[in-house]
């Protein structure tokens, strides 16, 4: 299993009330970590120190380490302000093609520091060549099995969490990585209550604990479909 955690270092990710995305999603990806470990799974990060990493040294990391999921975390932020105290909740995101404007609009915010250099026509053929394929449809289980998890976890100990549900948007962090993958945004920022949640450590372990249970239910699954 790989897990990524989303910008560093330069790239701070979403910013709200003194807090940064990219530490966040770092405390989140090295509990996950030894999480996954303990439970017997071999895992790797694309980082454990505050650095940035371009698109394709990290989806390499996923395809040399031939994960057989490969998980990025990240958290979500809002631009109206008029709205901090409305938009929250957690959402999973596997890759493709969408109309929906929100899910654009979030891709957009992920994918504006991992494209820099690379033209729209580029982009278009990246993402067209993953799109048909097994990988799509068992992101999409991976997807269901980890929010699935997450939602369990965090609403048996804390009351409102939001289930924003599992969404498909066109991140081309999950193009490289030929393999399963799946997109985590574990809160809002912007968000007032929730941003207070995601930095004590009982709220990120109930998500670790909801994605850990969702990936191994997706494992075994698989296993039970088809040996893998």
């Amino acid at each position: 299993i790989v897990i990524d955690a989303g910008h560093g270092g330069h790239d701070s990710g979403a910013y709200s009330g003194g807090k940064k995305e990219k530490d966040l999603v770092l405390q989140i990806t090295k509990k996950l970590y030894k999480e996954l470990r303990s439970e017997g799974y071999r895992v790797a990060l694309t980082r454990n120190t505050d650095r940035f990493l371009k698109l394709g040294q990290r989806t390499r990391i996923a395809d040399h380490k031939d994960a057989k999921v490969f998980i990025s975390i990240h958290a979500n932020a809002i631009a109206n302000k008029s709205r901090y105290n409305v938009v929250e909740g957690v959402e999973t995101y596997f890759l493709q093609k969408t109309r929906d404007a929100r899910s654009q609009r979030i891709a957009a915010r992920e994918n504006a520091s991992v494209l820099k250099g690379t033209d729209k026509l580029s982009r278009d053929v990246i993402i067209d060549a993953v799109l048909n394929g097994p990988k799509i449809i068992h992101s999409h289980k991976l997807a269901i099995d980890v929010q699935n998890g997450m939602m369990k976890n965090l609403n048996s100990k804390y009351s409102g969490v939001k289930n924003g549900g599992v969404r498909p948007g066109p991140f081309y962090i999950l193009v490289g990585a030929s393999r399963p993958s799946i997109l985590i945004e574990v809160g809002y920022l912007t968000n007032p209550k929730e941003r207070a949640r995601l930095f004590t450590s009982g709220y990120q372990d109930e998500i670790v604990e909801g994605i850990a249970e969702g990936v191994g239910r997706y494992l075994d699954n698989r296993k039970n479909e088809q040996g893998f």
